[in-house]
């Protein structure tokens, strides 16, 4: 028997949301529509910052990276989601569940450094607006991209390597995708090594970020408290709290999940709490950076108007 638990299991059952039939239909459409949105959203966005050469700025090329990984992280999950709402089978194989979880350690971490180095690029531009064009220089804004996606493939190749040790026990993972708490709770060794490695590369990936994101708000406010021009801090204000709103709420559900005692213990606020930052982030995410920003919204009109102009001569031309 001892021999048979120690077998590394190729399949698992994902558990998904709910057994309530009734409930089925509405979350399928829910969650579909949120989905929809946030796949346009967040890939309008990424077409618009690549088709305009006036957004490539760092502060676009970083939104516009933003994007690419809430996209991907929806196409993690979301449509394996949508499956277990009505198909009797449930399972997925070892490897689909390791590369399902590669892929959002890997996005979730750039992720991190992403609105790190977000929160840094406005630090700079608000509060040495004069120094901004030498300090967040092309050169640097690629290096701090580059090493987000470098820094998020590092960490979960540490993170995959370690799991395939564990997953020996029970095939049932209580979520509705394959996180690294439920496997750790299959497993039938002492989970002792994955959690240290956890709390070591984790807690310090979060420590930094947030530590990069807490300070250059916290700038970020005495400056505008001490601008004499009320329109200008307002709007600055305005802009920075949006955002800090955003920061707050991936950052905070990240914490509760991943940075807490007794992580092996169930709680009852896990799959809420991984609602929040892998489906509700990303669809907030793009209406949160793209429309307060005056700017996406002149070159956006600027588009349509374009757009509806070449449709009103090919109409006349047609009549005529």
């Amino acid at each position: 028997m001892a021999e048979e638990n120690h077998t590394i299991k190729n399949e698992f059952i994902l558990t998904g949301l709910t057994d309530h039939p009734e409930l089925k239909t509405l979350l399928f459409v829910v969650f579909f529509s949120i989905y929809l949105i946030t796949m346009l959203g967040n890939l309008g966005l990424m077409i618009l910052i690549s088709k305009e050469h006036s957004l490539h700025t760092p502060m676009y090329i970083f939104l516009g990276n933003l994007a690419l990984v809430d996209s991907c992280c929806s196409c993690a999950v979301i449509p394996k989601m949508l499956g277990t709402f009505f198909s009797e089978n449930r399972m997925i194989s070892l490897y689909e569940c390791m590369a399902q979880f590669y892929c959002l350690c890997t996005v979730e971490t750039a992720d991190c450094f992403l609105l790190a180095a977000m929160a840094y690029d406005r630090y700079v531009a608000i509060c040495s607006p004069l120094q901004y064009h030498t300090v967040m220089s092309k050169k640097l804004c690629i290096q701090m991209t580059t090493g987000a996606y470098v820094a998020g493939n590092i960490h979960s190749m540490i993170h995959t390597g370690l799991l395939f040790r564990l997953v020996c026990g029970s095939n049932h993972i209580n979520h509705f995708y394959c996180d690294i708490l439920p496997l750790y709770r299959l497993s039938c060794v002492d989970p002792y090594v994955n959690e240290l490695v956890l709390f070591v590369f984790s807690g310090s990936i979060q420590v930094f970020t947030i530590g990069n994101v807490l300070i250059s708000y916290l700038y970020i406010l005495f400056t505008v408290l001490k601008m004499k021009s009320k329109e200008g801090s307002v709007k600055a204000f305005s802009t920075c709290a949006s955002h800090f709103v955003s920061v707050s709420l991936f950052y905070g559900s990240l914490f509760f999940i991943y940075i807490r005692p007794n992580l092996l213990e169930e709680g009852d606020k896990d799959i809420p709490a991984a609602i929040l930052f892998l489906i509700v982030v990303p669809l907030l995410n793009p209406f949160i950076y793209s429309l307060r920003n005056k700017k996406i919204i002149s070159v956006l009109r600027k588009i349509l108007k374009k757009k509806s102009q070449e449709s009103l001569k090919k109409m006349t031309s047609t009549v005529a």
